[in-house]
């Protein structure tokens, strides 16, 4: 094993150039680990991202060794501003775990659902729950009744933490939840049969031991956020989600002390665990939260103008809204690097982003349960449309149906090389499932469902979910390059691209399409000529869309990804 972590390693040697960063040799909690990424030293036993890494930067901060930024910056937008250095991170969150130990009764190994909004206590919890063992079970702020209860009875979690909005919810279902125990709330006031979290932790001594914790445990579930088909446990390790940054190294953040980061993702997807917790505090660098009751672009835009943020991370939604603006009304103070991930960016909004501030947009590509695959790291060549080379650790590859790994250029499933040794960042299993977690495995890799294309040059670019591509008269047509080429028109805010009944093809491209706020048309049936030919001129005229609806808004996830399989059933009239 120790053999294969070192051939995998040595297949894309680390990035060395830090960009005029001091990289800070004596105190960087990444030397420790440096052996280990050359192959010379086992992976460690037992690992705690609270005492090996928060802990660690505590003490590097307390010797004067780390700049004087905070480790936490908070905002509410109204005029409430919260900060923490990493040692005020430490004593918060010892408090936190005392609570939810001697408090509540949970113990190592006991889950939490925790569905809260972009707030402090989101990452006072999270720490917390790691220094006590406890497995914590991130949630979207915009659950309904019927997906708490899902989320309870599946995961047969102790205790949930929410806030005064989602409560009421959660009391209309705790009777059907026989392993809920606990209730605590986020909120200033006190509710019935519910802790006051910040009333509970404050009371609490800051003197707390961090549990032992095998690499391996159990630290996360993330409940899917996939498209079709209820969402599934996914489950990830102290190692998979802390550890793993450690080895990566600085790929796909790169990252010193003296930067901050902004990542607008929702609290409940694993890109906010990793771009708004691990991954940067592995680099002691500082996190910047906006609570952004909602996403809007003038709340963004002069946040980037007032604060000194090095870097953005944002869903591609976050991009094509804010190039709907005049941005030369705007000077953003630090920002020099912008990623995008959680679907494929259409190489347009990359295009129009970088002409109106001079920026580049680096896309990222991951899954819950693998973390971040794949990127444009700082430094490599922008191929649009394109999502980057493999990330360390990860042999990925585009396989057949027989798992057989195909030629650049062919089109497949994009996979991930499991056997002989699973890489340390993939997530554990599907909790009490395993025939579906057996059914993500072909051959030697984890099937990501994703079909793609690997070029000469290593880099993947997206087709589209497997279940969504189309095959219209033999044509295999992707969903992803149509919507690019739609994305382009300037009518065109945001499209979704499924396939439709058609007696002569079987089934055909149809193309649901928002139109543009500041576009105006009253001819509709000339628009969608119009629309069909700029797509037959700008990819293969096979894939035009020959149905073309206009509507208000896409259907789409919690967590922002358009829902192609529920406008895909109707019109097969499965609804």
């Amino acid at each position: 094993k120790l053999q294969t972590l070192k051939s995998l390693w040595t297949l894309k040697p680390p990035n060395r150039t830090f960009h005029g960063h001091p990289r800070l040799l004596a105190s960087d909690v990444h030397s420790q680990y440096e052996s280990i990424r050359r192959g010379e030293q086992e992976i460690p036993k037992y690992f705690n991202f609270a005492s090996d890494v928060l802990d660690k930067w505590s003490e590097i901060e307390k010797a004067g060794k780390r700049p004087s930024n905070p480790a936490f910056w908070w905002i509410n937008g109204k005029g409430e501003e919260v900060k923490w250095s990493f040692e005020e991170l430490g004593f918060l969150s010892r408090k936190v775990a005392n609570g939810l130990t001697k408090v509540c009764g949970l113990q190592k190994g006991d889950r939490t659902v925790v569905i809260l909004s972009r707030v402090p206590e989101w990452w006072l919890v999270n720490v917390a729950c790691m220094r006590a063992g406890i497995v914590l079970i991130p949630g979207v702020s915009q659950l309904s009744a019927k997906d708490i209860l899902y989320r309870l009875q599946a995961s047969k979690a102790m205790c949930i933490i929410t806030d005064d909005t989602l409560a009421p919810a959660v009391d209309s279902v705790a009777s059907e939840c026989q392993f809920l125990k606990t209730k605590l709330i986020v909120s200033k006031g006190s509710r019935e049969g519910w802790l006051n979290f910040n009333d509970l932790y404050k009371n609490q001594s800051a003197d707390h031991s961090c549990v032992q914790t095998r690499i391996q445990d159990s630290m996360c579930i993330f409940f899917t956020s996939g498209t079709t088909g209820s969402p599934k446990m996914t489950e990830h390790s102290q190692g998979s989600l802390g550890f793993r940054p450690l080895l990566s190294e600085r790929y796909w953040l790169d990252l010193t002390p003296s930067d901050m980061i902004w990542s607008t993702a929702d609290t409940g997807w694993i890109l906010a665990s990793l771009a708004s917790l691990f991954d940067p505090w592995v680099f002691g660098s500082c996190i910047f939260i906006h609570k952004l009751p909602q996403i809007e672009s003038a709340t963004i835009l002069n946040t980037l103008c007032r604060f000194p943020i090095d870097t953005l991370v944002g869903a591609p939604t976050l991009f094509r809204m804010l190039v709907q603006n005049d941005l030369s009304n705007y000077k953003f103070m630090s920002l020099k690097h912008c990623m995008s991930g959680g679907e494929p960016l259409n190489p347009e909004v990359m295009e129009q982003w970088k002409r109106k501030t001079g920026l580049d947009i680096y896309e990222v590509y991951g899954q819950t349960e693998t973390g971040v695959i794949s990127s444009v790291f700082k430094g490599m060549k922008i191929k649009p449309g394109s999502m980057g080379k493999a990330a360390p650790l990860y042999d990925v590859q585009v396989i057949d149906k027989n798992a057989n790994i195909l030629l650049p250029g062919q089109q497949g499933e994009i996979a991930v090389r499991i056997r002989p040794i699973r890489p340390l960042g993939l997530f554990s299993e599907y909790v009490d499932n395993p025939k579906k977690t057996a059914e993500s495995e072909r051959g030697d890799f984890y099937v990501t469902g994703d079909r793609g294309t690997m070029d000469e040059d290593g880099y993947f670019q997206f087709i589209g979910r497997d279940d969504d591509i189309i095959i219209s008269s033999g044509y295999r047509i992707g969903p992803f390059e149509v919507e690019s080429a739609l994305i382009e028109h300037p009518a065109v805010a945001e499209t979704a691209v499924v396939s439709s009944p058609d007696p002569l093809r079987g089934e055909v491209v149809k193309a649901f399409v928002v139109l543009s706020p500041t576009f105006s048309c009253s001819d509709l049936e000339s628009l969608t000529c119009e629309l069909q030919e700029h797509v037959k001129k700008t990819t293969a005229p096979y894939k035009y869309p020959r149905k073309v609806e206009f509507v208000q808004e896409l259907p789409k996830t919690v967590t922002g990804k358009i829902k192609r399989n529920e406008l895909r059933n109707k019109e097969w009239g499965r609804m």
